[in-house]
Parts: C-alpha cells; structure tokens; sequence
C-alpha cells in the first residue's frame, strides 16, 4: 500500500489528524482575504463581457497569412477605437470579435479587413449580435443561478439540517465570489462557456462538501449520550476522514483542466479553451479548499451555539478534568480523549472475550479433556481480585 493510501487508512480509522475545526479562524481570515482582493479587482477592473452578453460583430476570415495582431490592429482602427480581439483558426484563416459594434459600424470594418487580406468583403462571414439579445442571455444565466441555490439550499436544509444548508450556501458564494474576482483581475472575456464552468465548480463543490456532511451526520448520532467527543470534535474526525479521498479527486479534476488552460491557451495558442479551463481551474481549487476549511468549520461554529451541544461540551470538559485530576493524584498518565476508564466498552477485547466464554460454559457446561461437568454459577469478574479488566495486564500472557 502506498503512503498516502495508508495515511488515508490512518485518517479515516482516527489514528491521525488535523484539527481543522479548532484552527477555523486562521482560515476565515485568509477567506475573507481572498474574498477582499477578488471583490476590489472585480470593483477597479470590471468584467470583459463577451458579444453573447454585450452585443457586437464576429467576422471569420479565409485562410491569410496575415498575423492575429495586424489583423486586430486594423479592426480597431476601422472601428473608431473599439476593442478587438482576434484569434488564430486551425484552417488558417482569422476570427475578430468586436463587442458593442451595431450593424452600421460593422460594414466598414468588413470592407477594411477585407482589402487588408486582399480578398472580396463577401468572403469575411460577419455575424451580429443584438445587445437586446445579449441582456436576455444574461438576464437567464443570472436566472438559472438563482434557482440552482434556491434548491441547494432546500435540498440539503431536508437532507441535513439548516445549519448544513447554510454553511453549504456560504461555501458556493464564497467559490463564486473568487472566481469571478481571479476573471476581472486576468480580464479574460465572460462567454457562454465561462457560465457553463462556474455551474460545473459549483456543482463538484457541493458534491466535496456533502461528502464531509453525510459522515458528520453519522458520526454525530446518539452524540448527546456519550461524554466522550464534542460535537466540533467529531465534524473534525469526519474531515479528517474524508480528507485524501477530497485531495485525490481535487488533483485528477485538476490535471486535465491545467492542461487546457496552460498547454491549451497559453503554449498552442487555442485562447477559445481560456473562457472554460480558467473558470474550472479557479473554482475547482477554491471549492476543494471551501469544502475542508470552510463548510465544517461553519457547521461547527452553528452547531455548537445550540443549548444541547454546550451542556454537552460542558460535560466533556468536566469529565476530563476528573480525568486529569484522578492521574495526577495517582501519579499515572491521564488517559486518552477516546478512553474512558468508567466505561465498560473501553475495556480489553480479549478480557471480553473470556467473559463471554466463561458464561456459555456455566450456561451449558464443558465437555472435554476434564470430562463432563454441571454448569456452575455464573461469577462476575468484577469481584475477582486476581483478574486485572484493564487495557494491560501485569503478568501472564494472552492465546
């Protein structure tokens, strides 16, 4: 087995772990610090809207020798100062999209790269997009992402519980929040496709986090009834469980992503994959990293402010200062937060295992070497001096 599979072993059986949930305000700061930088860059910079959502002209040219930029040079001279961008086709030929531009600015544009190339204007295919029509389109995205938190949020308050549903909220915005800033801050062009990768992270991010919340309500059954673990305590122990298991599926969905957006976009020059692989890469780490550091940490936090939950801290705290206290007059080492030394389940195995023996014995009595022998009363080995119940024993030696 290799490393991390074993130390993945190790965190789900709780032999190790992080304490997450105790360390939550160092991560709530460098949320909310993140969240500022993104919030001011989107403020200064803004969003580049595409001609889907602002309205203008794409013109697609034959196959030319001319370079991307002395073609986007020429659209926005033509143009009268409007922003151009023009990209490389695999068959050779141009693609220059202008944003803003009506239909009356788009003739001569058409009719100056076209002596530019040195070919007829009705080669250059011109498409127009009306702003009327791109309001819409952006009118139903915002729609759409509206009614997809709308229904997270009764789903998982029905699945789960509100404290769930409300941290899980606050996890998707903060994903959002991030993403779009990292967009207003590189000035990558908001497309069809840009909506398409918000929903696709917003989606893996709920996934990530909904694992963590389906062993936290597992684990946290019956908790009021143990004195053993608070309730921030066990959410950490289902983090931890599921913690490589969140590392192992952020890495796969990032390497094929990072491939696109830097490979792709940056080294072979397909700047249409820029739009999609940036919204995934960005909101795939920042819902992985919301999924651990922020979601539990907030359920906790929720959790705990209810009466039920502090009496039982209460009770965890008290039952472990006897604890300490008890070792320390005995002069031994106090025991482990999962042990308790009252609790008759916390005793040896193999001391269970005898006792189970020795009552079928009496029940049925023994046929062996010793021959036939009626069934004798059956002892509780509490009131046997000799026998030690503890997790070790001072002498002999276990078959």
């Amino acid at each position: 087995m290799s490393r991390l599979g074993s130390l993945g072993a190790r965190l789900y059986r709780g032999e190790v772990g992080y304490d997450f949930v105790a360390k939550r305000m160092i991560w709530y700061g460098l949320s909310i610090l993140i969240t500022i930088t993104a919030i001011v860059g989107l403020s200064v910079r803004g969003l580049h809207m595409g001609i889907e959502f602002s309205g203008g002209a794409v013109f697609t040219t034959p196959k030319t020798s001319i370079s991307a930029d002395e073609a986007r040079d020429k659209a926005e001279e033509s143009a009268d100062g409007h922003t151009a961008i023009a990209q490389k086709l695999g068959n050779g030929g141009l693609r220059i999209q202008i944003s803003d531009l009506d239909t009356e600015a788009a003739q001569p544009v058409q009719k100056a790269l076209a002596k530019e190339l040195g070919v007829e204007s009705s080669k250059i295919n011109t498409q127009l997009v009306g702003p009327s029509w791109g309001e819409e389109i952006a009118k139903k995205a915002w729609q759409g992402l509206a009614i997809f938190m709308l229904l997270v949020v009764i789903y998982l308050a029905i699945a789960f519980e509100w404290r769930m549903a409300l941290a899980a909220l606050i996890a998707l915005v903060h994903d959002l929040t991030i993403t779009v800033g990292v967009y207003a801050l590189v000035g990558f062009e908001v497309t069809p496709g840009t909506v398409i990768g918000l929903l696709t992270i917003l989606g893996y991010s709920l996934y990530d986090t909904v694992v963590v919340f389906d062993g936290l309500r597992e684990g946290a059954k019956g908790l009021t009834k143990q004195t053993r673990y608070t309730y921030s305590e066990i959410a950490n122990r289902s983090l931890n469980s599921t913690l490589v298991r969140s590392i192992n599926t952020t890495v796969v969905a990032l390497l094929p992503v990072a491939a696109l957006l830097f490979i792709g976009g940056g080294f072979l020059g397909a700047g249409m994959l820029n739009d999609i692989s940036l919204a995934l890469f960005v909101g795939l780490a920042a819902g992985a990293y919301s999924s651990i550091f922020i979601a539990t940490p907030l359920v906790a936090d929720l959790k705990e402010r209810d009466p039920q939950m502090k009496a039982l801290a209460a009770r965890v705290r008290a039952k472990r200062a006897a604890a300490a206290a008890r070792a320390e007059s005995s002069g031994k080492a106090a025991p482990a937060d999962d042990e308790d030394p009252e609790d008759p389940e916390d005793g040896d195995p193999q001391d269970a295992a005898d006792e189970e023996a020795e009552r079928e014995e009496a029940a049925a009595g023994v046929v062996g070497q010793r021959g036939t022998q009626p069934a004798r009363p059956q002892s509780s080995t509490r009131n046997q001096p000799g026998r030690n119940r503890g997790r070790g024993r001072p002498s002999g030696k276990r078959r």
